[in-house]
């Protein structure tokens, strides 16, 4: 008789990753309010100060750009908040609280395959949402697509992965759920200020902007208004994200624990 050879280790992995990938998203599919706070509320909140007068009509201090035109960029910006602060934190210290990942230890699927499962699923419907935001800003308001494309989409990728960066850093700070989800709302309100929510980053006082220019979401805004006007993104705008991706990253890994 002919013995059949077991699979190799890193085919097994591979496929428990795979199946983690598609139980997590069918979860995530299941959940009307990730759903609607990272994909759906940043466009509706663009169409509902789209729709003031005042907000389309050119404006000195934003250099002869439309309130709506500047809040584009915190639109995108506002769905990768939602998904990194208010979305994954809960779920993760949920899994780990309630000795999920420490289960899956002892299994083929490690529990790293969540984390990245997680990060990916989050990433892309932050991505969905800007593409979203983009879309609905041209066609109902007349806001030009991003001139310099190529920097725009450079910019929004290292933004995304700061968001991301920063719940997985609140996800191993936060030792239960309610922790995480107190953690993430005290970080969330700063975050949306620099961002530009209340106040686009292009017309808050020089200094007030300088200081914002070196918080990663202040950062991006600017990075992504200027590719918005055809501009390559500043370099020192991409280095501050840069920076803050590797420094939450490490953070995060230097503290996560599994159980």
């Amino acid at each position: 008789m002919t013995a059949v050879a077991a699979p190799p280790a890193a085919d097994t992995r591979k496929g428990a990753s795979t199946a983690v990938l598609k139980a997590e998203f069918r979860l995530f599919r299941r959940e009307p309010g990730a759903l609607f706070w990272i994909m759906a509320f940043p466009t509706v909140l663009l169409v509902i100060l789209g729709s003031i007068p005042s907000f389309r009509e050119t404006e000195a201090s934003l250099g002869g750009l439309r309130l709506v035109d500047a809040y584009v960029p915190v639109t995108v910006l506002l769905s990768l908040i939602m998904a990194g602060l208010q979305a994954m934190p809960p779920l993760i210290t949920g899994y780990r609280e309630r000795g999920i990942l420490r289960r899956m230890s002892t299994t083929p699927v490690r529990p790293a395959a969540v984390l990245g499962a997680q990060t990916g699923i989050h990433g892309g419907a932050a991505l969905v949402s800007a593409l979203l935001s983009l879309t609905v800003g041209r066609l109902a308001f007349d806001v030009p697509l991003p001139r310099q494309g190529f920097g725009y989409a450079l910019a929004l990728v290292l933004a995304i992965l700061c968001g991301l960066a920063l719940g997985a850093l609140v996800s191993a700070l936060a030792r239960t759920t309610k922790a995480a989800t107190a953690i993430g709302s005290a970080v969330f309100f700063p975050m949306m200020f620099s961002a530009g929510v209340w106040l686009p980053v292009q017309a808050m006082p020089d200094a007030l902007a300088g200081i914002v220019e070196f918080t990663p979401l202040g950062a991006a805004a600017q990075a992504l208004g200027d590719a918005a006007a055809g501009d390559w993104p500043g370099l020192g705008h991409l280095g501050v994200l840069v920076a803050w991706a590797v420094l939450l990253s490490a953070g995060a890994a230097r503290w996560f624990r599994w159980e």
